[in-house]
């Protein structure tokens, strides 16, 4: 993510349940803790009621939902995004859930469970198909 557009990155104003300048949007912005250059596409949603951390450098594509309460199956919890992780548009990442650093998650996908680092795993829900190659993991951590 070392491309211009982070050259002056600066993390964006947000307001309690109102779209900032990027379009995406925090419900409980008082438990998000948003990490350096991050990327977060427009449309997002992001509901932080217990906690959502996303670390330095991750991406996050638009029209993503990330909830650390579902009042669906009653689950609730926080979620860590880590390091340098990026996770694909459309994707819905649930309570408790920690995406490792490096990982890849694919559009689409229903996070229900935890994602080792250095993994790729999509689809419903979402499953790791592999793990990145020393090589793959040495391009992502050298775009930082």
């Amino acid at each position: 993510m070392s491309d211009d557009r982070f050259k002056n990155w600066k993390p964006p104003e947000i307001e309690e349940r109102k779209l900032n300048e990027y379009n995406w949007i925090v419900q409980n912005k008082d438990n998000l803790k948003l990490g350096y250059k991050t990327d977060i596409g427009a449309f997002t949603y992001i509901n932080a009621k217990n906690n959502v951390t996303i670390e330095d450098h991750v991406q996050i594509g638009s029209h993503c939902s990330i909830y650390s309460v579902s009042t669906i199956d009653n689950k609730e919890g926080p979620i860590i995004l880590k390091k340098n992780c990026r996770i694909g548009t459309h994707s819905v990442v649930m309570p408790n859930v920690t995406v490792g650093e490096n990982s890849i998650i694919g559009a689409f996908s229903f996070v229900n469970r935890d994602i080792p680092k250095n993994s790729i795993a999509f689809g419903t829900p979402a499953k790791v198909i592999r793990k990145l190659t020393e090589e793959e993991i040495k391009e992502l951590e050298d775009l930082l």
